[in-house]
């Protein structure tokens, strides 16, 4: 069962090329911090944004302890035996810092720009397990792996000698939230969606309802939310807004929400999420939440 919360940041939707040095410098510092992860997005067709698995490279050389994911990997660009070897070599570089996140494919538009096929959205979630399944197969050392899949194919090759990654993906929809009860080790909730919305509430049962079908302990299934938000200096008269959505507070506030989420709610892990490293603001947000919210939330649930 998962019993570690996790905490994590994610430094925005898209990180432009110009932000680079942003990017690194606030890595080390969350690294220094005592943070779990960093998450980074995976919008390759951008030309101006950074790519995401060259940006966890970099994060992953300049950093000894925080790992590091792409939320979520965009699968319909990337041959997935290349993923695996981009996987297992992250791995083996940064000792086991590394975490897979990887979804069905998003903005179509954009990814048949790039030179990808378009699928259909359940060819999509079809091609995701048989990428999870082969990805898996990949790593952990063993006989050479031969694969004939609908979508993925491979002929008599060596896994690589590492340990399997987790394998979270950012899944929507009945038949994708019944792929990651199936086959992942997470559930990273979408939109940034919280424990107190519908979409959580409606989606998780699907996840819990096909690993139990599986054989799988529905609790080994991680949830992970993105928490968008201000971190004030006082306390706000409302945390959420008219429609119910968290929209931060004092860092008392955040830290009683935290801890509530996880302990009434089964949440495994927190991004916290802000959208313009240059922003001056931004060393302050990231210093109230590695050194003062994450620690009390810890404590408060040790």
């Amino acid at each position: 069962m998962t019993t570690k919360t996790l905490f994590g940041y994610g430094p925005g939707p898209d990180i432009p090329v110009t932000s680079a040095a942003a990017l690194l410098r606030d890595a080390v510092r969350a690294d220094d911090g005592g943070l779990d992860l960093i998450s980074v997005t995976d919008h390759p067709y951008e030309g101006d944004r950074l790519e995401a698995y060259a940006s966890l490279g970099a994060i992953l050389g300049r950093t000894s302890k925080i790992s590091a994911v792409a939320t979520v990997t965009n699968l319909p660009v990337r041959p997935v035996p290349l993923l695996a070897r981009t996987l297992t070599s992250l791995s083996a570089l940064s000792g086991g810092r590394i975490v897979l996140g990887i979804g069905a494919g998003w903005r179509w538009d954009d990814i048949v720009r790039f030179g990808a096929r378009e699928l259909s959205p359940a060819a999509a979630v079809r091609s995701l397990e048989e990428g999870i399944i082969l990805i898996k197969r990949l790593a952990g050392g063993g006989e050479p792996v031969t694969f004939e899949g609908e979508f993925h194919q491979v002929t008599d090759l060596a896994p690589a000698p590492v340990p399997v990654p987790r394998v979270w993906t950012g899944s929507v929809g009945p038949k994708s939230l019944a792929v990651t009860g199936r086959v992942a080790d997470g559930w990273v909730v979408p939109h940034a969606a919280d424990w107190s919305s519908p979409l959580y509430r409606e989606s998780r049962p699907h996840i819990d309802d096909a690993a139990a079908a599986a054989g799988r302990d529905p609790a080994e299934i991680a949830t992970i939310y993105n928490v968008l938000g201000r971190i004030t200096a006082d306390p706000l008269p409302s945390t959420r807004d008219e429609s119910g959505r968290w929209i931060g507070g004092s860092a008392e506030q955040w830290t009683e929400e935290l801890v509530l989420a996880a302990r009434d709610h089964g949440a495994n892990g927190f991004f916290f999420f802000f959208f313009d490293s240059d922003d001056p603001r931004s060393d302050l947000t990231l210093g109230r939440w590695t050194h003062e919210i994450v620690p009390a939330v810890r404590a408060a649930l040790a």
